[in-house]
């Protein structure tokens, strides 16, 4: 059922807007609404013909005349668009609704959907009513005979308004703080991130994500804007910044060969390129060979961890750029640590035959593995030396911070602690130019 309704103004004509609102009563009356849906008038001051006149007054006084559903309903006019519908998504967050109708004129349909595609994602349901203005002025739903396509200013006009809206946002929580190891070099741009300093507003998001996915909450838009703030933090171009594909496997993408599909690890020896992987109780992990100038990145969670993936990263490097595993560096980034992560018997005993040390109370349904301690162990089996391998990153000039994710909340996300509508960190690294 419909939980909220938006009936867009944006191009609407003064003298049609109580026709208008009527029409979209009476699309409303035939829909399935809940019992008390929340609905928004909303526009922008762009529409001149309307602001001049006081718009939100006059909607107000209008929603007391007509018969609207009985549920909250609200005006919204404000000086972008991207800010008004922002506003209403926050609203709608507040209360964990998904189930949109929107009702707007044809010409508006795409506009608005191009704005959706930015600021919502896949987890909200959206349908679109459209009205259309007669011959004869009046006003009726009508489905467009051909979807209409942006033309390239107006998309560029779309992006810009959300952009500066965002950019214009204050960050959550604080500043960016961004944790470094003491083993990598100068040589290399490089850093795990924190979940400060961002501006996604959802509990478990909040603040620094740096992941959108279908399944959250936090859309496109928010995280590009995070991601431009780390550059800044960071010193890195958001142009070229590539997050690899999660598929908790061992899939390694060279950059420059043709790109899979899905991959848990990059390799490159190209200045300026900033590779990263996400993590949020799985480790990010960071590779770096100062002798042939070659860095990479994998994410290991732990069924990337028995498929490999630190080991596949370190072979991509040698393999492909004719790295020396001895010269290899890696880091570990925050992660769960065993006070906090726990797996079924089958997925134990494979850590297990690893080495027994990386597994507690063994003999428990649920026993405790420690990932960190099985990536060393398969790094230094591999050939990578022990002295060359940092299982403490977040030693920094920032402080020290416990490696666990799921203990520290204020620092760090964590799926385990936050449930799915978590967020993600990251650990980068780039060769400098």
């Amino acid at each position: 059922m419909v939980e909220v309704v938006l009936i867009d103004f944006s191009d609407v004509h003064y003298d049609y807007v109580q026709k208008w609102l009527c029409s979209a009563v009476d699309v409303m009356s035939m829909c399935s609404l809940t019992e008390s849906p929340n609905v928004f008038m909303m526009s922008s001051q762009g529409n001149t013909d309307i602001a001049n006149k006081d718009l939100q007054t006059y909607l107000l006084q209008l929603s007391e005349q007509v018969e609207m559903p009985k549920g909250n309903i609200e005006v919204l006019v404000q000086a972008s668009f991207a800010a008004t519908l922002y506003t209403i998504k926050q609203k709608i967050d507040k209360q964990n609704l998904s189930n949109i109708q929107v009702i707007v004129s044809i010409g508006r349909k795409a506009t608005l959907e191009l704005y959706v595609q930015q600021l919502f994602t896949a987890i909200y349901e959206f349908t679109f009513e459209t009205l259309v203005i007669g011959n004869e002025g009046e006003i009726k739903p009508q489905s467009p005979v051909k979807e209409c396509v942006l033309l390239s200013q107006q998309r560029g006009d779309i992006w810009k308004d959300i952009w500066m809206f965002l950019a214009q946002l204050k960050g959550v929580m604080g500043e960016i703080v961004i944790l470094k190891s003491l083993l990598i070099p100068d040589l290399f741009l490089h850093g795990f991130t924190t979940r400060t300093g961002g501006i996604s507003y959802l509990p478990g998001l909040s603040s620094l994500n740096l992941f959108s996915s279908r399944k959250r909450r936090d859309p496109k838009a928010v995280v590009t804007e995070n991601i431009r703030r780390l550059s800044i933090s960071a010193g890195f171009n958001p142009q070229t910044f590539c997050l690899a594909k999660v598929s908790h496997g061992n899939c390694v993408w060279s950059l420059g060969k043709p790109e899979p599909e899905n991959y848990d690890a990059i390799v490159t020896n190209r200045k300026g390129v900033t590779l990263a992987a996400p993590g949020a109780d799985c480790i990010p992990l960071l590779f770096a060979d100062p002798v042939q100038h070659v860095c990479g990145v994998a994410h290991a969670g732990w069924k990337g961890t028995l498929a490999g993936v630190a080991m596949a990263t370190v072979t991509a490097m040698t393999t492909g750029f004719g790295c020396q595993v001895k010269d290899i560096l890696v880091a570990m980034g925050p992660c769960v640590g065993p006070c906090c992560f726990t797996l079924h018997q089958e997925a134990a005993q494979e850590f297990m035959k690893i080495e027994p040390s990386c597994v507690k109370m063994a003999d428990s349904p649920r026993p405790s593995v420690d990932l960190r301690r099985t990536t060393r162990v398969l790094l230094e089996r591999g050939g990578i030396l022990s002295e060359n391998i940092s299982d403490d990153s977040t030693s920094s000039r920032y402080g020290a911070v416990s490696v666990c994710t799921v203990c520290h909340p204020d620092a760090f996300f964590s799926h385990i602690r936050d449930g799915s509508n978590f967020g993600t960190q990251v650990g980068f690294i780039s060769v400098q130019g």
